[in-house]
């Protein structure tokens, strides 16, 4: 007896059939384009629908083939989208594990037809494919790749998922357990990194690597030789000895250990799927993914990632807040002041995006030089990866100069400090650009931490002065936090927001406050976690409480940013709440030492670090649990104030934020989903940050 299965709004993804006669008289072949009838912003998936509309086109196909209709079977996609996987805008309506069950069984069912089928079957994957996407071809005999793919991958780990439509099963049989761990867990955990037509290649999930132009026609001539008997595909043997399966599964556990501290059942799932799958029959492999699936689909930590992938994909793309874009203004120009690391990356960034002239300004001609030096050379490496084109190389770089005098400004219509994080500096300079610019031009900061109505309080025109933070890497980091002074006007903020999706940025309004929103929970993690090793806990426990909680531990995410500005922001945290942010004293003797990382080149905790920390007169050892409690506790409690404070304008601000500024990994859904979850909010706070089922398996 069958689950009814819950109903919901799906795009359907059709499968259209068309007759092609191969090349070369070989016969008719069945060729099947995915395509949901939208263009590739809306990109392919599975739902309920879709699949049983597939199932239904496999029959026929079976009928034909059993006939001697046709030769061959093919599956592609629509332009630039093979599939990106299973429609997940469902689960949510998803309330039991039966149900949950039956979506897992229905994909295998589908895509088991593709096997089955009598006549040689291809898949041509010509545009993105992701998750089952990339399982459904995995069905076919034989596959080619375009070489223009820009995505290829298997992220359901990254969201709480394993891949269960058979990539457990079927990828490491097809290139070997070591690479298909790659793809299915270390890629995931990797902030999702995906990889392209090229590299999919070489890792040997396609027998033939194709050039955009042609992939259909040059697609369906192999396919015409392969079913003459003209051309063969050789594949590495697959090596399923216990020995070497067992190996790699176990080094595989101990990096997901370090990255998750059992934090997220989805990557252990995947990995006891894919060491099952060394022996397993086919049939008991794919029952063993359906129910790991089931399982899954009903955890808080899946809620939690699709959430997640919510706020990135939708919410992110409608900033909370922000003024009617009308009143944004062109940016024509772009001034920069300042020629260091961080502004030249903002140069680089901004000649990229915005493709309009940037000037950098700084104090001489050897620093000026050196910025835009590093902005030719960054556009250089983009040539040489074939990433730009020798003409867009020679226009970007045409686009990018400097100047040791302001008046290069003039006509500029936005321009941005990069300066040294010191309210006097950044004061001068824009009392200095003032003189140059026009009325309307945006005077923007790049401050981390500082107040921007006192940046702006001593200038003709306070209403043009924004906050416009961003995070490092400047190219990278998807996160720019805009902030509104006192005095700032809607059409600068508009003009800053605009100017923000031009980069390509996930952009948050936030109201004046000290260090904003991720440096603010940042510092009251980091500087928690300072005092719990100050009081005696030793340095690796504090470091291993953190493991799937945050992106990295305390002190290696201190290392990354620089011992010298964490320890700024902490002494901007406390001069403004004192009693909440704590001052590490080991932490300044650190800086004081000029020691710029607690971790070696070896990746082990630096002794000379380890010798300068003092040890407390009463010493208190904590265990990793109480460690990693303590610092949730504290961060619950600094959430809750943000919010009281209007700091922005919801839990949903909070939880983008960290996830594209900090990193905070999906499955928590940021931070609020955690400290619901844990109970922690209610115990800190009184009160759940989220209702039941917004970021959890409804109650």
């Amino acid at each position: 007896m069958s689950t009814e299965l819950p109903s919901h709004d799906e795009v359907v993804t059709h499968a259209r059939v068309q007759d092609v006669q191969l090349p070369g008289r070989q016969g008719t072949f069945a060729l099947i384009t995915l395509d949901n009838g939208f263009d590739h912003t809306k990109p392919n998936s599975f739902g309920p629908q879709g699949l049983t509309e597939l199932a239904g086109v496999l029959d026929t196909l079976a009928q034909r083939a059993e006939a001697e209709e046709i030769v061959g079977v093919g599956i592609t996609g629509k332009p630039f989208i093979f599939a990106v996987g299973a429609d997940l805008t469902g689960v949510p309506s998803v309330s039991s594990r039966d149900q949950a069950l039956e979506i897992a069984r229905l994909g295998h069912e589908t895509f088991q037809k593709i096997s089955d089928l009598s006549v040689p079957t291809f898949a041509f994957i010509n545009g993105a494919s992701m998750g089952g996407g990339v399982e459904i071809a995995l069905y076919a005999d034989y596959r080619t790749i375009a070489s223009d793919v820009p995505a290829y991958a298997t992220p359901e780990c990254f969201l709480g998922l394993v891949p269960g439509w058979g990539g457990t099963y079927l990828l490491p049989h097809l290139i070997g357990v070591e690479k298909a761990l790659t793809l299915i867990v270390a890629n995931p955990l990797a902030n999702n990194k995906m990889v392209n037509g090229k590299q999919a290649f070489e890792l040997g999930v396609a027998d033939r690597l194709l050039e955009p132009v042609t992939f259909l026609e040059d697609s369906l001539l192999f396919a015409g030789k392969v079913i003459a008997g003209e051309e063969s595909v050789e594949r590495t043997p697959v090596d399923t000895s216990a020995e070497a399966w067992d190996t790699v599964v176990e080094a595989a556990r101990g990096q997901v250990d370090a990255k998750v501290g059992g934090a997220a059942p989805a990557p252990y799932r995947a990995l006891d799927l894919v060491k099952a799958a060394r022996t397993a029959q086919r049939a008991d492999a794919f029952e063993a993914e359906n129910q790991a699936l089931a399982d899954l689909l009903m955890t808080d930590e899946l809620r939690a990632g699709l959430y997640s992938f919510d706020l990135v994909q939708k919410r992110a793309k409608r900033p909370a807040g922000a003024p009617d874009k009308s009143l944004a203004r062109k940016v024509t120009k772009v001034g920069i002041v300042g020629a260091g690391l961080m502004a030249s990356q903002m140069a680089l960034l901004f000649a990229r995006r915005l493709e309009v002239p940037v000037v950098l300004t700084d104090l001489d001609q050897e620093r000026v030089d050196k910025g835009v030096k590093y902005v030719h050379d960054e556009i250089d490496k983009l040539l040489l990866k074939g990433r730009v084109s020798q003409d867009k190389s020679n226009r970007l770089k045409g686009l990018v100069s400097g100047s040791v005098t302001k008046d290069a400004f003039a006509d500029a219509d936005f321009v941005i400090e990069a300066v040294f994080e010191e309210m006097g500096v950044k004061k001068t300079v824009f009392a200095e650009v003032e003189e140059y610019v026009s009325a309307e031009c945006v005077l923007a900061t790049n401050t981390s931490s500082l107040d921007i109505t006192e940046m702006a309080a001593d200038l003709k025109h306070p209403e043009r002065v924004v906050g416009f933070h961003f995070f490092n890497p400047v190219a990278i980091m998807p996160l720019l936090e805009i902030i509104r002074g006192e005095r700032t006007d809607d059409a600068t903020l508009a003009t800053a927001f605009a100017t923000g999706k031009g980069l390509k940025k996930t952009c948050i309004l936030v109201k004046n406050s000290p260090s904003f929103v991720v440096n603010r929970l940042l510092g009251r993690f980091m500087g928690e976690a300072g005092r719990i090793a100050d009081e005696g806990t030793p340095f690796e426990t504090v470091e291993k409480a953190f493991a799937g909680v945050t992106p990295m531990p305390p002190f290696m995410l201190i290392s990354l940013v620089g011992p010298a500005i964490a320890l700024h922001n902490s002494e901007t945290l406390h001069g403004a709440f004192p009693e909440r942010f704590y001052v590490s004293p080991n932490l300044a003797k650190v800086v004081e030492a000029r020691i710029p990382s607690f971790y070696g080149s070896d990746g082990k905790p630096e002794q000379q670090v380890l010798d300068l920390f003092e040890p407390a007169a009463e010493p208190v050892e904590l265990t990793a649990e109480q460690v990693r409690e303590r610092a949730l506790e504290a961060l619950a409690d600094e959430t809750r104030r943000m919010l009281d404070e209007g700091v922005v304008e919801a839990p949903m601000d909070i939880d983008l934020a960290m996830i594209t500024g900090a990193g905070f990994p999906f499955w928590n859904g940021g931070v609020t989903p955690l400290l619901d979850r844990t109970g922690i909010a209610e115990k800190v706070t009184g009160k759940r940050f989220l209702p039941k089922g917004a970021a959890s398996v409804p109650a």
